[in-house]
């Protein structure tokens, strides 16, 4: 492979998988205090499926790549280190917060992951391949769930269309390109977040309308994270996620 791909290849699979695996714990706090059991077991299944897309990509960042061990790089780095968006990293807040960045970030997760079966790198095409096929169902369980609280009494309404409101900017900046990107684009490897970015607008706003939301006009996106600038809620997560592994690194479990 050649030297001026591998940086931004590598940044871009970095940066993936820290999203998919701030997302999967802030995911997992939803555990055993879900508006109903159902939805307990929905979003720890979902962050399961999303810590595990993480592993297999810093596993493969492993391998091709030199990287330490997945353990070493989910669990050692600090916030100026990971490359996580501001979206992810958010308070879970309350349920109608979760579930509108569920929608977003997980209807942006199976359109790049579509876009990425087609990658010509091949062992990011197998994963996101079988990826895909696990953040369907992501999607429609989102789906469901913010159709169904649209169509409410008012005050479902009224906390399903202000959650949208607060959440849109976040996930606008999740769209955050790595440096090096065109490169990645002319050599076939990934289409861009631009033209992700469009794609994800074209269906939010379809859907959004179909389920009677109103999409925020004039929103600005709120950036930094992919370049390791995160709010003040970054670092408590990560020293949180990472307190037992700390305690002895060299351990085998």
């Amino acid at each position: 492979m050649q030297d001026n791909i591998k940086q931004p290849l590598q940044q871009f699979m970095l940066q993936l998988a820290d999203n998919l695996l701030v997302m999967g714990h802030r995911n997992s706090e939803w555990t055993g205090i879900g508006p109903i059991i159902e939805e307990d077991i929905a979003f720890a299944s979902i962050a399961q499926d999303q810590v595990g897309q993480a592993w297999n990509l810093y596993q493969l960042l492993e391998s091709n790549f030199g990287f330490a061990h997945p353990d070493q790089v989910a669990f050692t780095r600090n916030e100026k280190e990971f490359y996580s968006s501001h979206l992810v990293e958010q308070p879970t807040g309350e349920y109608d917060f979760s579930l509108a960045r569920h929608y977003f970030y997980d209807l942006a997760q199976l359109l790049r992951y579509e876009m990425l079966s087609h990658s010509s790198y091949e062992p990011l095409a197998k994963l996101a391949k079988k990826f895909h096929g696990e953040v369907k169902y992501h999607v429609f369980h989102a789906q469901t769930w913010m159709k169904q609280l649209m169509d409410g009494n008012e005050v479902s309404k009224a906390r399903m269309q202000s959650a949208v409101n607060e959440v849109f900017p976040f996930a606008l900046g999740a769209f955050e390109s790595v440096e090096g990107e065109e490169v990645l684009i002319a050599e076939g490897i990934f289409e861009g977040e631009s033209t992700l970015k469009d794609a994800w607008m074209q269906q939010v706003g379809a859907q959004l309308l179909e389920w009677g939301y109103s999409l925020p006009q004039l929103a600005q996106p709120v950036l930094g994270g992919g370049k390791g600038y995160h709010s003040e809620f970054l670092q408590p997560l990560l020293d949180e996620m990472g307190e037992v592994f700390r305690l002895d690194p060299s351990a085998e479990w």
